[in-house]
């Protein structure tokens, strides 16, 4: 039931920071969130498998222009690896296709973890949700094809062991690169120590700014909802924008930068060494209205976050 008329419609804009449970899809979550918002503009920031947990940045009104700044943000992950059975989906809602009983050593898996870092070639599975010609691996997947699939480069900057948690299961710590497949990795780490593997459970800690300390709970949310005080849980657009350089539009070339107008390099001293490409912050009163690009001599404004 909504908690607002559609002329009392609170205008939201930010990112709210969502503890997804396990068995909710992340486009579940995202109408969970619109509709204790009223029908508000609710996007996610980065797709979370059904029976992962942990953060899902959700991008709420004028925030979903900001999508492309938090899709080359670094995620973090809690794995929990199982050995002596590889599935289908090199997870554990997969079907058993190999066996074995060389389970590793706690030794042997610290040792490997710190050798896989870096940049490292992943095969995506053919359960998920990449498309070829129009169609959804994961559908040509359950039909019982098999399609060629092309490696991709992605990056490890970190893994290590958390420990054992029983005589064939053990928890992993990474951080890793958008788009990088967690169940892939456990199921090369099998093969790596000669034994099937599969992800038996996953919990993203942190995609960019956004961590697992600071996530709300479904619960908390609907709870803040309802006594009015939803807007307090949200992120401020400018959290995710601190990594960029920034400047104030000087007053005499506000009108051109409201009409879209490429401003000069020169009106802003604090950019004049930044290199080209490089996108910025342009700030009124403080408040960041555009992120801009360098290009030649000015400054091309590019996505708009002012009203």
């Amino acid at each position: 039931m909504p908690l607002h008329s559609e002329a009392d419609k609170p205008a939201y804009s930010g990112f709210l920071n969502i503890l997804k449970p396990p068995g909710m899809t992340s486009a579940r979550a995202v109408a969970y969130v619109r509709s204790r918002l009223n029908g508000a503009k609710v996007g996610h920031a980065g797709t979370l498998d059904p029976e992962a947990a942990g953060v899902l940045p959700l991008m709420i009104g004028k925030a979903a222009r900001l999508f492309d700044e938090l899709q080359n943000d670094q995620k973090a992950y809690i794995a929990e690896i199982a050995f002596g059975a590889a599935t289908d989906t090199q997870d554990a809602q997969g079907t058993v296709v190999q066996t074995g009983t060389n389970i590793p050593t706690e030794a042997q898996l610290s040792a490997l973890l710190p050798t896989l870092i870096g940049e490292v070639q992943q095969l995506p599975p053919m359960y998920s949700a990449l498309k070829q010609n129009g169609r959804r691996l994961y559908d040509l997947a359950r039909e019982g094809k098999t399609v060629e699939r092309k490696p991709r480069t992605m990056t490890l900057f970190s893994a290590s062991l958390l420990g054992f948690t029983s005589e064939n299961t053990a928890l992993i710590r990474l951080r890793c690169s958008k788009g990088f497949y967690v169940r892939t990795l456990c199921h090369d780490i099998g093969k790596k120590l000669g034994c099937p593997a599969h992800m038996r459970f996953l919990l993203r800690t942190a995609s960019g700014i956004f961590t697992v300390d600071t996530a709300n709970t479904l619960e908390e949310i609907d709870r803040a909802a309802k006594d009015g005080s939803l807007p307090s849980l949200l992120v401020p657009m400018d959290a995710v924008l601190a990594h960029l350089p920034y400047a104030e539009v000087p007053k005499r070339l506000l009108k051109p930068f409201q009409n879209g107008v490429p401003l000069p390099l020169s009106a802003f001293s604090e950019l004049a060494d930044t290199a080209q490409d490089t996108r910025v912050q342009l700030r009124v009163g403080g408040k960041t209205a555009a992120i801009a690009y360098v290009h030649n001599d000015t400054l091309k404004p590019a996505t708009w976050l002012a009203e």
